[in-house]
């Protein structure tokens, strides 16, 4: 059998054909649930893809040029941009949470875009970009820490927060960042890894056919419809029990040279691995660095006011007592849930994973499985607090009249963020699945 012909979950290793998927239709591991990547229909919508890229370029330069918020009182006028909060950041000795704030609002969204349009554009002519293979892992590497939409939300709580204090006029940078969010939860919804098809069709002159296992299809009343087709080969098997490896960065599959530490993938030349080296170990010390920092990021405070000669000092917690007292009661409950509780459960999920990984590996895979996916889908918003910290800065500072400065808190509640995010990445959900028996999960259809 050609290994061409194949595809492996990305979460838990098990092989499939790949039978014709058309446009509109998902599919998904009958085993792990999880979404299969590299699909999006029988074509790339190059052209819809290569519009809103272009057009989320547009939008995120007219973001950054003009201000996002404006804050009037007692004849005094201050301003915020994104560049602007990051360089009262920088200039207040916060420099690590300065580039925290400048790598995830700013530097990696538009590398992002960059490196996309860079290799949609050729592609849209029938031609492959130089460096290709190169670009798509930059975007596929770099997406994750991308957090323009956290940003909005911090904007909107830091309005909220400085609305009994002053008054609070949107600048043109918030509705520009309002369209770029939206313009990126489209992109984000498209796989790049879907471009490797373009290219070999590209490559090959002839159409390739992507061909999926176990389709969801979304029908005209909305309902979901399994279709299910038998995976290949005719037993379940791994990649790993077959010699093959998958690669994460293409999906393609190809065959392991056993003893080999440095194997490359033969299509995007990324390091091919049947399982991350080190995996439980990294993520331990991972974990145990963030638990230790997490205890400073509550406790310390976070900001610092100064009034005319009056000083204050404010911690996450004391941020969600205010908007409670102030009778914002959802704005207390989304700062909690983003700023404590999501920082505890991450931490509490990627332990029990380390526990079960070391003593009890084929323990409750599916719903372990599903605990991975969720830590990887609320990791980011926890860096909320930084950003609400970065435009509180950058807006009030009249002089003696009344400052804020970020505290060591800051800084500690970014590692912990930073530090947990590390920890899911380099976490490998293969491993839930090694010692579980190869057959479909409870509830698939045959």
């Amino acid at each position: 059998m050609e290994y061409k012909k194949l595809i492996a979950c990305h979460e838990c290793d098990l092989l499939f054909r790949k039978p014709l998927l058309r446009d509109g239709q998902a599919a998904s591991c009958s085993r792990c649930r999880a979404s299969l990547e590299g699909t999006q229909g029988a074509s790339v919508p190059l052209d819809r893809i290569g519009a809103l890229t272009v057009a989320a370029l547009i939008t995120f330069c007219i973001a950054q040029a003009f201000p996002v918020i404006q804050l009037q009182t007692n004849g005094m006028t201050s301003e915020a941009t994104l560049l602007g909060a990051v360089w009262a950041l920088w200039t207040g000795h916060m420099r690590i949470v300065a580039t925290m704030v400048l790598c995830s609002a700013i530097l990696f969204p538009l590398i992002e875009l960059l490196a996309l349009l860079y290799v949609l554009v050729p592609l849209r002519l029938g031609k492959v970009v130089r460096h290709f293979s190169r670009m798509l892992r930059v975007v596929q590497f770099i997406r994750p820490w991308g957090m323009i939409e956290v940003f909005m939300l911090g904007v909107v709580i830091t309005i909220v927060k400085m609305v009994s204090m002053a008054q609070v006029i949107p600048g043109p940078g918030l509705f520009a960042f309002g369209a770029l969010t939206l313009m990126l939860a489209f992109l984000g919804a498209f796989d790049p890894r879907v471009l490797w098809s373009a290219r070999d069709e590209i490559k090959l002159r002839r159409p390739t056919e992507i061909r999926w296992t176990r389709v969801k299809r979304r029908c005209a009343s909305r309902r979901l419809r399994f279709f299910g087709l038998k995976p290949a080969p005719a037993v379940h098997w791994t990649a790993r029990r077959a010699g093959l490896v998958a690669c994460h960065t293409c999906g393609l599959v190809q065959k392991h040279i056993a003893g080999s530490s440095d194997q490359r993938c033969s299509r995007c030349e990324s390091m091919l691995h049947t399982r991350h080296p080190d995996s439980v170990t990294r993520t331990s010390s991972l974990v145990l660095a963030a638990a230790l920092a997490y205890l400073p990021a509550n406790l310390l405070p976070i900001m610092h006011a100064a009034s005319l000669g009056h000083s204050e000092d404010d911690t996450i917690l004391g941020g969600v007592a205010y908007f409670w007292t102030s009778g914002d009661w959802p704005l207390a409950v989304v700062v909690f849930v983003a700023s404590v509780v999501v920082p505890m459960l991450k931490l509490a999920i990627l332990t029990l994973q380390i526990v079960a990984a070391r003593c009890s590996p084929d323990w409750q895979p599916l719903e372990r499985a599903r605990l991975h996916r969720l830590v990887e889908c609320v990791g980011r918003w926890s860096m909320l607090d930084v950003f609400v910290v970065a435009l509180t800065v950058a807006l009030v500072h009249f002089g003696s009249f009344a400052v804020v400065t970020a505290g060591p808190g800051a800084l500690a509640f970014g590692a912990v963020v930073i530090l947990t995010m590390l920890a899911s990445h380099q976490f490998d959900p293969r491993l839930i699945w090694d010692n579980v028996r190869c057959e479909p999960a409870r509830g698939s259809r045959p």
